[in-house]
């Protein structure tokens, strides 16, 4: 007589933890990450975007986020706020390239290591680029060969994916390719955005960008293909975003929407549909933002979400819609983007968009050696030098507002500032009140400029912050002296401008470059400043006020830059030496310049790239 072979419940329950294969606890979760790509180039988003059907059909079997944010437009930063998910400018890692590594905030790791603590297999392939120390508990693998395959069997993995072929580099063309080179999508078909002109330029290097996003496109689709051809497809949650915004003229690199408002597509499968609180096919509004990706995955996972980040999850376990679609607000930031400096806050508040320009005398149009290898940017500054552009496209190379409020329903690309509009001012003060909470609450340590950052707080920034913060909050009050009538704020700005703390007087100076020819009753004590000020960093401020609005002694910057101690310094120092000469005309004379040769050599340097613009050595 046979006998009955019958396994108890808890025996399959243990079978079931030991052998993976038997079934597997916890969703595969995969990034496939596309380069320099604002959702504003997709026709899933946009009509006359981009047609990308494998990402089309993500979003039929998926969500489509019709909020999601880059919190700032450039790689480093927006890949340092992912990997974190903390914001850039509390923990020193919001300039672009970076000066140093920044460490880790105290008792937390990047988040892939929480998913390995929970069994998962991680891997990267294989753009990094963090502007932080990265602990070697991070990725399993992390190169152009990392593979979730090497995993061991039924072992739930993080996989992250990058796509290269929509990147900058890419539209970096030589005038001669629009008739060497031609593209599939037809430039004629092609319609440049409003604040751009429309040239046979600008139509064909629309067009190649039409044309990178279809060569994504079939990427992305072989990479799902791939997930299915293994089996593994139902078991995989898959996520697909831009890295920041796009790559024509004036939006990488800058907090307009274009810069910063990415496409975000998520398939959750069928298996796992309890982890999200969106149906298939559905579109979502709620506010999604770089630093919820981290804690969001690690909500999918099963994994404990560290306090310590600043994001919050979107999907996961016990997540309510309504909780999502109530989100409404995200806060962006710009710094330094190679050797071009500058410091832009943004927030935006369901239609709204607030963006604080702390130093507004500084042109978008700024020279950044990189930008400009782009034929469409040489040519929009070559017909801006012209007067051959509209208002609405010359406004790139013109100083800006010290703050804007635009509604970006009814004006996308950002053109017409609502600040000055009567029926606007109370949400301008509530916008401005949230930011200026946001700056100081974290706090903001770009408020502290970088060679000083450098020197006194990048070996623990968070705790250097802390430390700083009452001090910080000042340097914002005294920052927002700009957005005051000067009549009003005149007798504060005369006495900040002899303030003990140097960078008092840095921020004091600042405020009478963004007032201009306004400040005039303040041009002699600047001009003071300028030759004798003990600290070389507001002796520069105010040289870049004479340069701007008064008369510039000829070897002023000359003995500045010949001072600087450190290649951040000289790099800080150069970048107003380059807003000179592209706003004035303004020429220096090299010869006499002894720089430190270590920061020449290095050809990419920001020095290095600065100096050769301003001697015409491109």
């Amino acid at each position: 007589m046979k006998k009955s072979f019958v396994l108890s419940f808890e025996t399959i329950a243990i079978l079931l933890l030991v052998i993976p294969s038997f079934a597997q606890q916890r969703p595969n979760i995969v990034w496939l990450v596309s380069e320099d790509n604002s959702k504003h180039f997709l026709r899933l988003y946009e009509e006359g975007g981009a047609a990308m059907p494998h990402i089309e059909a993500l979003a039929k079997n998926g969500v489509v986020f019709n909020h999601a944010f880059s919190q700032a437009p450039v790689c480093s930063v927006a890949r340092s706020t992912l990997i974190s998910g903390c914001y850039a400018p509390r923990i020193g890692a919001q300039y672009h390239r970076r000066s140093a590594l920044v460490p880790m905030p105290e008792d937390l790791r990047m988040f892939p290591s929480y998913l390995r603590d929970v069994g998962y297999y991680c891997t990267n392939n294989s753009k990094e680029d963090y502007n932080i120390e990265k602990a070697d508990d991070i990725w399993n693998e992390s190169s152009n060969q990392a593979s979730y395959r090497n995993r061991r069997l039924g072992q739930p993995f993080f996989h992250v994916q990058n796509f290269h072929a929509t990147h900058e580099g890419q539209l970096h063309f030589e005038e001669s390719a629009q008739s060497t080179e031609p593209t599939q999508t037809d430039p004629k078909t092609t319609k440049p955005f409003a604040y751009h002109p429309d040239t046979p330029m600008f139509r064909y290097t629309y067009a190649r960008y039409h044309d990178d996003h279809t060569r994504i496109d079939s990427m992305i689709g072989a990479f799902i293909a791939q997930l299915e051809d293994d089996g593994i497809r139902e078991n995989t949650i898959i996520f697909y975003y831009g890295d920041h915004g796009g790559v024509l003229p004036g939006s990488k690199g800058y907090l307009y929407e274009r810069g910063v408002h990415v496409p975000l597509v998520i398939s959750v499968p069928e298996k796992w549909k309890d982890l999200s609180p969106y149906k298939a096919g559905a579109t979502a509004d709620g506010f999604v933002r770089f630093i919820d990706f981290g804690p969001t995955v690690l909500q999918l996972a099963g994994a404990e979400v560290p306090s310590e980040m600043d994001g919050e999850p979107f999907l996961g376990a016990g997540l309510g819609k309504a909780e999502v679609e109530s989100r409404n607000q995200v806060f962006c930031y710009a710094d330094r983007f190679d050797e071009k400096y500058d410091l832009v806050r943004s927030i935006r508040r369901g239609d709204y968009k607030y963006i604080r320009n702390y130093q507004p005398f500084t042109i978008d149009g700024l020279q950044n050696n990189y930008r400009y290898r782009m034929a469409a940017y040489r040519e929009w500054r070559e017909l801006f030098k012209s007067n051959s552009l509209t208002g609405e496209q010359a406004q790139f190379f013109l100083p800006r507002a010290a703050e804007a409020i635009y509604n970006v329903t009814q004006d996308p690309h950002e053109l017409d500032n609502l600040a000055d509009q009567p029926e606007q001012a109370l949400r301008l003060a509530e916008l401005r009140k949230s930011l200026q909470d946001q700056v100081k609450l974290m706090p903001d340590l770009s408020f502290i400029p970088e060679p000083i950052f450098i020197s006194e707080g990048i070996t623990d920034p968070v705790q250097y912050g802390q430390r700083n913060k009452q001090a910080i909050g000042k340097l914002v009050d005294i920052a927002d002296l700009s957005l005051r009538p000067f009549g009003e704020v005149r007798k504060q700005l005369k006495k900040t401008l002899k303030a003990k703390d140097p960078l008092m007087r840095y921020w004091a100076i600042i405020v009478c470059s963004s007032f201009g020819k306004t400040a005039k009753p303040f041009r002699k004590g600047i001009a003071k400043t300028a030759l004798r000020d003990e600290d070389l960093l507001v002796r520069l401020r105010a040289a870049e006020y004479l340069g701007l609005y008064a008369s510039l002694p000829p070897d002023l910057f000359t003995e500045i830059l010949q001072k600087a101690s450190t290649e951040v310094e000289a790099g800080l120092i150069l970048n107003s030496m380059a807003l000179l000469h592209d706003v004035r005309g303004t020429t220096f004379d090299f010869s006499d310049i002894d720089l430190n040769p270590e920061w020449l050599a290095n050809k990419r340097s920001n020095v290095s790239r600065r100096v050769a613009y301003l001697t015409n050595k491109l």
